[in-house]
């Protein structure tokens, strides 16, 4: 397969999948707008803010990593045809830096998870309460989505890497 089509093919699944980053956003900030408006209760008046924030946090997220991705599309091209040996390299390279960068948050992001539960046992305030609560949603969507965006690199650093056997053994 042609390197420069794979990781467009790469960046594109990426272009989408940061869509779902923007979709959890903007149902985190109706929520909040929902808490904001109909709140009677003081847990539910609680969530008007950390709702808000997880919104911020997703959809900056969300929206840098679309750019960022829709980006590379170009730039890889213009790479590629620069110089494509030096791009194939670079590409590898990337790749299993970040495969490293998830082995980290696949460690990180289940520790806070655990930390907001045990908030929930130990501190029964509504404040910490809704932070504890809005804090695992927002972290399961994090999981949920670099998850997928996991399987995509390690699935796209592997052709990389059947690519350049098959370039030694033509040699």
């Amino acid at each position: 397969m042609d390197v420069l089509k794979l990781a467009t093919e790469w960046a594109k699944s990426e272009v989408f999948s940061t869509r779902f980053f923007i979709f959890f956003a903007v149902l985190f900030l109706i929520a909040s707008t929902g808490f904001w408006q109909l709140a009677k209760t003081d847990l539910a008046k609680a969530y008007i803010i950390p709702t808000l924030v997880a919104g911020l946090l997703l959809m900056s997220i969300g929206l840098g990593l679309f750019y960022t991705n829709k980006s590379r599309i170009t730039q890889f091209e213009k790479a590629y045809h620069t110089n494509a040996t030096s791009f194939f390299s670079s590409e590898i390279e990337r790749s299993e830096s970040t495969l490293k960068e998830y082995t980290v948050v696949f460690k990180v992001v289940p520790s806070l998870i655990i930390v907001a539960a045990l908030l929930i046992l130990f501190i029964n305030t509504p404040t910490w309460r809704a932070i504890s609560i809005t804090s695992i949603a927002l972290l399961t969507v994090i999981l949920l989505v670099d998850g997928t965006a996991y399987s995509r690199i390690e699935s796209y650093n592997k052709e990389l890497k059947l690519i350049a056997i098959e370039n030694e053994t033509k040699k």
